[in-house]
């Protein structure tokens, strides 16, 4: 099974990605953690991505694509993952060929996801969780993501889930899904 998690910064996704990770028995990968591995390394393409994601940008379509699909063709991914952050435009989505089973959109306020991140920016846990850093990415999610929705929509593998319910419910919704 091939499941992709949408939704804004907040909304969730690692939370969901994690536990349908443990209960389906296939890895849970996220766009975010590749590129913030890649920011560490100590070389001008680390430096470019920590400094792209730090001010709140995307990496270019031109260069993620093939970075994602890199990161799948690992033989642990061969029998599905679970992919959080990507795609984040329908140019990625439409150059992506990994035959996605569902797109499961987990809708929350932008209000809700700030109150969710507020805690996350007192704890200073990302160099790039400002809250400058997350209204531009909340920004993007609306002008570039919400296309990709749409798209996988009209492909039949687009599932919303109110994102605002418990942990427990979201996950429960989600499963429902995913064994029907």
């Amino acid at each position: 099974m091939k499941i992709i998690l949408m939704g804004i910064q907040g909304s969730g996704k690692s939370t969901q990605g994690s536990l349908l990770s443990e209960k389906l028995g296939i890895p849970y990968l996220s766009s975010g953690h590749i590129f913030r591995d890649i920011a560490k390394e100590v070389t001008p393409w680390g430096r470019y991505v920590k400094e792209t994601l730090n001010a709140g940008y995307l990496i270019s379509d031109e260069k993620t694509v093939p970075i994602i699909e890199e990161y799948l063709s690992k033989p642990e991914y061969t029998k599905g993952y679970i992919l959080d952050g990507f795609p984040r435009t329908v140019p990625q989505a439409e150059e992506f060929r990994n035959n996605v089973d569902k797109v499961f959109y987990l809708k929350v306020s932008d209000k809700e996801a700030l109150w969710r991140l507020s805690d996350r920016l007192d704890e200073g846990v990302r160099e790039d969780n400002t809250l400058q850093a997350i209204r531009k990415r909340i920004k993007l999610f609306h002008d570039l993501t919400e296309p990709v929705l749409d798209y996988y929509r009209k492909l039949n593998r687009l599932i919303e889930v109110d994102g605002e319910k418990s942990i427990e419910e979201v996950f429960s919704e989600i499963v429902s899904h995913v064994s029907s």
